[in-house]
């Protein structure tokens, strides 16, 4: 990368002093103040802003160069010539504490990394910045907070970092059924990450009549406050697993002993991947900048996968080779463009023989993108966004079959295509 031009040093020197007016004038901190990032691929990490009074997040930018913000604005902004993105609702999983201690996951996207790398090769700096904008409930002015962002080869300076997590049986099929009695499968979770750090966690088991995990029970619990921490709905262990993930990736992690599996009674289980917070000096934070640290090594994003098995008594039978006109897709409509951030709902037909509905999502190619089954009685699906992600700019197909007791396709729609509109 070629030496700083004589105006991306001037620049550099003004970033810098802007900083250290927003120090000298702002109430909020951010811990900590830079990180190393990936500059070939997606980047998280755990954020703290204390000192908050009567104030609230309202957005975040991406930008290759910071302004001053204007008065009575305080702080550092991102000049709006130099956006590189805007974090998307879907990823805004921030928290207020009651002790005024705002929680930020920053899920930098492949996309911005890329676009900062491209600047980068262009002569410009290779940092960017990440910037939170807060407004007071009470009248008083903005306040800008920045993060610096500094482009690496994601390896042991970068955080510690689920980036994509699958769980999977090792056969083909969508969802398992298996014969009350018998062991399942054996399973595995392909991992994707940043950095390197333990992988600690365990595995566990929703059993039929079991609540229902939520989505903040799904996170990393390096993923919530610290308040939250330790809160998350527990069930039955299955196996506990603690491994040295080495920089580079990706991992594979093997799941439970398929004969601690429970098959002794019908219904639907779930198989959970629980992660623990780890000590990572790359990611820890300061949340009342005390020196008292917050380890966050393992945050994700995003929700980790669950994976689904039926036990039925009588083994399986074989799909129906055909399609069945009376099990209709209702919406979206036939050939439908979805924006890439909004959400997508399925629905279809209700079937009243119905014991369960599958789910499936395809690429034209017959890639299998999604599939998932949903009880008796739902004639509705709202997609993941894990979806949007890996269909974004494409056009993909899906349809519905309705599933017996004993896991057999009873019915079936034909396919229906939509698109995903680019991001």
């Amino acid at each position: 990368m070629r030496l700083l031009t004589v105006r991306t040093a001037a620049l550099l020197a003004m970033a810098s002093l802007s900083i250290g007016t927003q120090t000298a004038e702002a109430q909020i901190r951010v811990s900590p103040t830079g990180v190393s990032t990936n500059a070939m691929a997606a980047t998280t990490v755990f954020l703290t802003f204390a000192g908050l009074r009567n104030q609230t997040a309202v957005e975040a930018f991406w930008c290759g160069e910071l302004v001053a913000a204007t008065s009575p604005d305080r702080g550092v902004r991102c000049d709006p010539s130099t956006l590189y993105g805007r974090l998307p609702l879907r990823s805004d999983r921030s928290s207020l504490s009651a002790a005024g201690v705002f929680t930020d996951i920053m899920s930098i996207p492949a996309s911005v990394a890329r676009r900062a790398y491209q600047d980068a090769q262009r002569g410009q700096r290779s940092t960017f910045f990440y910037v939170r904008r807060f407004t007071s409930t009470t009248g008083g002015p903005d306040e800008f907070v920045a993060v610096t962002c500094r482009l690496t080869g994601g390896g042991a300076n970068v955080p510690f970092a689920l980036t994509n997590v699958t769980v999977s049986f090792t056969t083909t099929a969508p969802v398992e059924f298996v014969k009350a009695g018998e062991a399942p499968p054996p399973i595995a979770a392909q991992i994707a990450y940043n950095g390197t750090g333990r992988l600690r966690g365990r595995w566990e088991i929703v059993l039929p009549g079991d609540e229902r995990p939520s989505d903040i029970d799904l996170l990393t619990e390096a993923s919530l406050p610290a308040e939250q921490r330790g809160r998350q709905r527990r069930y039955t262990q299955l196996e506990r697993f603690n491994v040295l993930l080495q920089p580079g990736g990706p991992y594979t992690l093997p799941g439970p002993d398929p004969s601690r599996l429970p098959t002794g009674t019908d219904g639907a289980y779930l198989v959970l991947l629980r992660i623990e917070a780890t000590d990572d000096r790359a990611g820890d934070s300061d949340p009342g900048a005390s020196g008292a640290l917050l380890h966050n090594g393992a945050v994700a994003g995003f929700p980790l996968p669950v994976l689904r098995y039926l036990v039925g008594s009588v083994t399986p039978t074989p799909e129906p080779s055909g399609t069945d006109r009376t099990l209709r897709l209702l919406s979206p409509r036939a050939g439908a463009m979805i924006a890439a951030d909004s959400a997508v709902i399925v629905q279809w037909s209700p079937d009243a023989n119905a014991r369960f509905t599958r789910v499936e999502f395809q690429t034209r190619e017959g890639t299998v993108l999604l599939s998932s089954v949903v009880r008796r009685g739902i004639t509705s699906y709202r997609v993941p966004p894990l979806l949007s992600e890996r269909a974004a700019g494409q056009t993909i197909r899906w349809r519905v079959s309705t599933l017996g007791a004993n896991g057999n396709a009873t019915a079936r729609a034909p396919w229906r295509e939509l698109s995903i509109a680019p991001r």
